[in-house]
């Protein structure tokens, strides 16, 4: 037995919406043999634009029963039965919540008459139940109201019962089918074809736009997890809807993978991603000369397009390097913006310092530069070399001189000694601290697989 169900809803998600209008089809497989239908009061105001779409306003649904005193209908009625609807996701997960809401716990099949109507009758340009039913010859009068889309899908599906000659209601059905946690608009084929490797993928909607970025350590189970479990939150819902399809690289390491992430977020910008957008080098050292000819070391918040010394995300670490500095190489304080009151400025060994003209500024840059080349020769160079994509290649990330460089693939025999030629082989990609980070942290976990450049 199959409940066909339509809902009309104040919004997109349930967890934040509720339900106006709900009309079940009970069909044993041939015909409708059992309706109900009745509009419910939401407890919340019906927006403008929904009531323009659906002709469900306010008044309509002032004196209607709440959901929870019409839960025990609706459960009785979908318990035991195999639940039907066009884009069932929506409609599952709006009534599975408002159930769970008044105490039922649904747990049922679904049949997505979407999904469904894609491979029983495919090369249709569009599936929109309007249009797929103009194009079967189904009549519906009352578009966007849930009885008259109820009536609707239950005759789609009574068609493509019969042209099912591929048996994909049966496939679908199976126990161990996925087929029906899929968004509406993806096909199964995206999913079949992700191997069981690190990477990353890529959500692209109708247009083939990227919208969602992620990585994972096996392409094909973190992808698939996007699709289960019952969240009724607005992100997911938009996912099902506007998922279209799915692209992925392989990468060879979760490393790799997680590097890749953080370029393609900030590359992308997909518009479903929330971290890793903002991330950014907060703190820079900088050096500059005054009008007085003094070279001057400076922490400020980190500009793009600006050559820095050396970048960090605090700026208790970017003042502590700078005082490392003024100490090891007798530099000026006030001439570092360390000092700043008016007091006369007194250098580490009590004396007077180049801000009061003690000291040339050719004496004191030669200092300054001194300083500079220090924390340059400090700043470490090495490679991470790890698995490859494939066992005729090995992965390789570098950090050269404290910054991230770029990565690739190299082959099994290349042998990693000469810093130049390996830079040849590599891909530069900007980087920030979060991937510096990162490479360190793995650099430190697996001393192995790190290669030092003197």
């Amino acid at each position: 037995m199959y409940a066909i169900v339509d809902i009309e809803t104040t919004g997109g998600h349930a967890s934040a919406n509720g339900i106006t209008e709900i009309a079940i089809c009970i069909h044993n497989g041939k015909k409708v043999i059992e309706r109900y239908s009745t509009l419910v009061n939401p407890r919340r105001e019906i927006p403008v634009y929904i009531s323009a779409l659906t002709g469900i306003t306010n008044e309509m649904v002032q004196n209607a029963p709440p959901f929870e005193d019409v839960a025990h209908d609706v459960y009785h009625l979908l318990n035991n039965k195999i639940f039907v609807a066009h884009n069932v996701n929506f409609d599952h997960s709006f009534i599975r919540y408002h159930l769970a809401a008044a105490g039922y716990e649904l747990n049922c099949s679904k049949l997505c008459t979407v999904r469904l109507g894609r491979k029983i009758i495919p090369g249709l340009p569009s599936y929109s139940l309007g249009k797929l039913c103009r194009h079967l010859g189904i009549d519906n009068e009352s578009r966007h109201r849930a009885a008259g889309d109820a009536e609707a899908t239950s005759q789609l599906f009574s068609l493509l019962l019969q042209k099912d000659t591929g048996n994909h209601i049966p496939l679908a059905l199976k126990q161990n089918s996925k087929e029906q946690v899929l968004p509406p608009n993806l096909p199964r084929k995206d999913v079949d074809a992700l191997p069981q490797s690190p990477g990353i993928y890529y959500f692209h909607d109708e247009k083939g736009k990227v919208i969602y970025v992620g990585k994972a350590k096996n392409l094909k189970k973190r992808v698939s997890s996007h699709f289960t479990g019952n969240n009724p939150g607005p992100q997911r819902q938009e996912f099902l809807r506007n998922i279209c399809h799915i692209t992925f690289q392989l990468c060879g390491t979760e490393l790799i993978a997680f590097v890749l992430e953080a370029v393609e977020i900030k590359r992308l910008w997909p518009r479903y991603n929330r971290s890793l957008k903002r991330f950014e080098q907060a703190y820079s050292l900088y050096a500059f000369e005054d009008q007085r000819g003094y070279l001057r070391l400076a922490v400020d918040k980190h500009r793009k397009m600006t050559g820095s010394i050396y970048s960090c995300n605090t700026l208790f670490e970017a003042r502590s390097v700078i005082l490392q500095l003024i100490d090891t190489f007798e530099l000026c304080p006030k001439l570092c913006f360390i000092q700043t009151n008016t007091e006369p400025c007194i250098g580490v060994n009590g004396e007077k310092c180049a801000c009061e003209g003690v000291e040339s500024p050719e004496a004191y840059n030669k200092k300054v530069n001194a300083a500079i080349d220090e924390l340059n020769n400090a700043l470490p160079t090495f490679a991470i070399r790890d698995a490859g994509r494939t066992d005729e290649e090995h992965s390789c990330l570098l950090i050269e001189k404290g910054k991230f460089y770029g990565m690739g693939f190299i082959s099994h025999y290349f042998d990693v000694d000469n810093l130049q030629q390996l830079k040849n082989h590599l891909t530069p990609y900007p980087g920030n601290d979060y991937i510096k980070g990162m490479v360190a942290n793995y650099a430190t976990k697996f001393p192995e697989r790190k290669v030092v450049f003197g």
